[in-house]
């Protein structure tokens, strides 16, 4: 696993509001400290997404150019289930996609992230022949966004709970050239990863079954639960069973600093500015 990278900058930002428009998340980005954000595309229950503005996106870009933000990640609504039993949910999840990464191209080269999506009871391998049908059917050779598929800690009949699960729906995937995963340190601990006593050999394991070239983002939370949960509850950063000794290795890992960090922690802004200034103290060698 030898594939560290040069003293990167530290990319750090949290989940912010689309309420606003573009601009106003970037503004409040600086604010807090962050380099870089996360948003909903639309109402995380659903629905329609609020109209492109130009003249918020072009002022959206001169700001992130001069204030050095980026990259985004845009996240997908938790009703868009693409492998979901009934047809007219696949259809309304794959219409949502379609429509996101239309969107996401008025920022290019930015990334999507999505929940794989739960069988209900189809069993996983249809589940995983749903998801990659539809992602198919939605990324184009044109298109620039990266789209990443988010590690599940497994609750229910999710899908996306093991790396293999994961790897099993990219390699079914036509267009690969935009596609990768974004990896969720609540989520993989609750799902039997344990990064607390061996994180050296969890990331081994993804770069055996997936490759570390393909990891784009990193989700990080601190969890609720114990190990091997699978119920997906985040904790603010350092209260949680992960700990800060633990979120620190995941910062300051050889094949990891590179990457940008999003937190998603139970925070409203104070909190998320408080979270953001601790970790900048965490990481070292910058």
């Amino acid at each position: 696993m030898n594939k560290e990278k040069k003293s990167p900058e530290f990319r750090i930002g949290c989940h912010l509001s689309i309420a606003n428009g573009y601009l106003s998340m970037a503004k409040t980005a600086v604010e807090i400290g962050a380099n870089v954000f996360q948003f909903f595309t639309r109402n995380p229950r659903g629905g329609a997404a609020k109209p492109i503005d130009p003249d918020d996106i072009a002022a959206f870009l001169a700001y992130s150019q001069e204030n050095d933000i980026g990259p985004i990640l845009a996240h997908a609504p938790y009703t868009m289930n693409l492998c979901a039993a009934e047809e007219r949910i696949r259809d309304f999840a794959l219409n949502t996609m379609m429509d996101d990464l239309y969107r996401m191209e008025y920022t290019p080269g930015n990334m999507y992230n999505l929940h794989p999506g739960s069988h209900v009871q189809q069993g996983v391998e249809k589940g995983i022949e749903l998801i990659a049908d539809a992602l198919n059917t939605a990324i184009t050779n044109d298109q620039t966004t990266w789209v990443l598929l988010e590690t599940m800690a497994g609750k229910g009949t999710e899908i996306g709970r093991t790396f293999e699960e994961l790897k099993a729906i990219m390699d079914r995937i036509k267009i690969r050239d935009r596609l990768g995963v974004c990896l969720d340190t609540c989520h993989i601990f609750d799902a039997g990863y344990d990064i607390v006593n061996d994180l050296d050999g969890v990331l081994e394991h993804f770069d055996k079954i997936i490759g570390l070239d393909k990891l784009k983002a990193i989700h990080l939370n601190d969890t609720k639960n114990p190990f091997k949960s699978h119920k997906d509850r985040h904790e603010t950063i350092g209260n949680g069973y992960l700990g800060i000794e633990t979120l620190r290795k995941v910062i300051n890992h050889p094949v990891l600093r590179h990457l940008p960090f999003y937190l998603e922690t139970p925070n409203e802004l104070p909190g998320y500015a408080r979270e953001i200034a601790l970790l900048k103290t965490e990481r070292t060698g910058i």
